[in-house]
This record gives C-alpha cells, sequence and structure tokens, in this order.
C-alpha cells in the first residue's frame, strides 16, 4: 500500500501532466497551428494563432479572422497572407489573442454555410485553448469585411465587437463580384437601415480607404450613417491615401487593439 506521501506525489505528478496538456499556451512565443473540423459530415481545415503565455494569460480573448477573396481555397495557408496573418507573424511575442483563421473555398463567398462553419471553428479552438467567450471578437477584410457584417447578424451574440475593414453591404463594382453581398439583409427595404437596427447594440469599428476603387468607400459611410443614426456605439476611419489595402494600417492602429479588448459581452 502507499504511504500519504507517495499517493500526494503521484497526485502531484498527475496535475504535472494535465497541466502539460495546455502546452500551445505555455511557449514564450505565439504560433500557428493547423486545426480541422467537421460540419454535416464534411472536414473543413482552418489554422489558430495561439498566444504565449505571458501575452495571453489563462484564458485569453478570442478573434475569429476573415480573409478576403484572394485568399480562398484549400490549402490552409493562404488565409494568413494578408491582413491579421502577417500582423501575428510580426507581433507573435506579445499580441495577448487567440486568432481563428478559416478559409473559404475557390469561388465561394462568407456566404451560406460558410459564416455557420467559420463560427464552429471558432467555437472548437476557444474550447481547446481556453478562450475567454465574453471577450470574443470578429474582424475581416474586404470579402471578409462583408462577411463580418453576414456572420454578426447570423449570431450577434457571439461577438462582444466587430471590426469589418474595407467591406461593404451591397455588391461592390465588379461583376465578377456580383454575388457578394450581405444576405441576410438583401431583402430588406432599407439595406443599411435594417443591419442598423439589429446591431446598434454592438461597439463596432470601420475602417476603409477613402481612395479605394475595389469596394468603394460610399457604401461603408452609408452604414456607418445608419448605424449613427440607431445610436450605435460606432466609429469609422477612413485613411486618406489608402486605396484597397486599409487592413495594413487599421490592424497597425494601436488604439484599435487597446479599445477592442476593453469590449466584453454583457
Amino acid at each position: 500500500m502507499k504511504t500519504a506521501p507517495a499517493i500526494l506525489f503521484a497526485l502531484l505528478s498527475l496535475l504535472a501532466t494535465a497541466c502539460s496538456t495546455v502546452s500551445p499556451l505555455r511557449g514564450t512565443s505565439g504560433r500557428f497551428v493547423p486545426r480541422e473540423i467537421v460540419v454535416n459530415g464534411a472536414s473543413h481545415r482552418y489554422q489558430v494563432f495561439v498566444p504565449a503565455k505571458d501575452a495571453g494569460g489563462d484564458h485569453p480573448p478570442v478573434i475569429l479572422f476573415l480573409h478576403g477573396a484572394g485568399e480562398r481555397g484549400g490549402d490552409n495557408r493562404a488565409q494568413l497572407s494578408a491582413g491579421l496573418g502577417p500582423y501575428l507573424r510580426a507581433h507573435a511575442n506579445d499580441f495577448p489573442a487567440i486568432v481563428v483563421l478559416p478559409q473559404v473555398p475557390a469561388g465561394e463567398f462568407w456566404l451560406e454555410a460558410n459564416p455557420r462553419i467559420a463560427l464552429a471553428a471558432l467555437d472548437a479552438a476557444s474550447r481547446e485553448f481556453r478562450g475567454d467567450p465574453k471577450r470574443t471578437y470578429l474582424t475581416g477584410l474586404s470579402m471578409g469585411g462583408y462577411g463580418t457584417w453576414e456572420t454578426a447578424l447570423a449570431n450577434p451574440r457571439k461577438s462582444a465587437a466587430l471590426v469589418p475593414i474595407c467591406g461593404a453591404i451591397e455588391p461592390p463594382p465588379n461583376p465578377e463580384y456580383a454575388r457578394l453581398r450581405v444576405a441576410g439583409v438583401a431583402d430588406a427595404p432599407d439595406p443599411y437601415a435594417a443591419p442598423a437596427a439589429r446591431l446598434r447594440d454592438k461597439p463596432i469599428w470601420m475602417f476603409h480607404g477613402a481612395r479605394d476603387d475595389v469596394v468603394p468607400p460610399g457604401d461603408d459611410r452609408k452604414i456607418f450613417a445608419a448605424l449613427k443614426a440607431a445610436g450605435a456605439d460606432v466609429r469609422y476611419t477612413e485613411f486618406p491615401d489608402a486605396n484597397h489595402n486599409a487592413w495594413d494600417p487599421a490592424y497597425n492602429t494601436p488604439e484599435l487593439w487597446v479599445w477592442l479588448f476593453a469590449q466584453k459581452l454583457r
């Protein structure tokens, strides 16, 4: 029969072993880890940025990042190439949040089943890496800016704040993207007042380039005005010299992260 000290030692060893299973949160630098989720019998791969333990703490905030049209595919890598991915690599030691980066298949948009798949990946990563459900945020660029609105409208209680970048509500001028719109309000009499009414309690910070000729800023100006009229807590930053790439200056705005991580679901 084991003595009491031996039993205590065994229990402590088991506890140490259990703690080692959360090693991705124990590193000295953040890293990307590939993951896979099954939704309705189909497998979908995604990436997760797991912050360093010292940066994220025991229960880090969680960000769902939705990429643009140029990063679509099935390699589970392209979605790291623009927007938040490069920013995370540059701030791997000190970025405090878990970031979930799903990928839309080639030729598809953040429409139909794709927002639901993204949210399933978000839930799985948040459970695995012990994210804070009250500090969960949604951001995306270009096609992912549209997707930010689409996903938020589909599940408004999931995120504590939104950061859509160079997105819109209505389709952009390029006929190749005629299907690209926020489908959740496509049939509304006023496609700007409708999302504003449904998301007016959600803190939102929008970014756009004033010279954007891919997704012109006029649409974002309309949704911003509608949100202000609805009494929403909304900010809008338009970079005067930026074209479509508003994501690099947006994610490099220090005040954005201070503001974002202060938001909590109530």
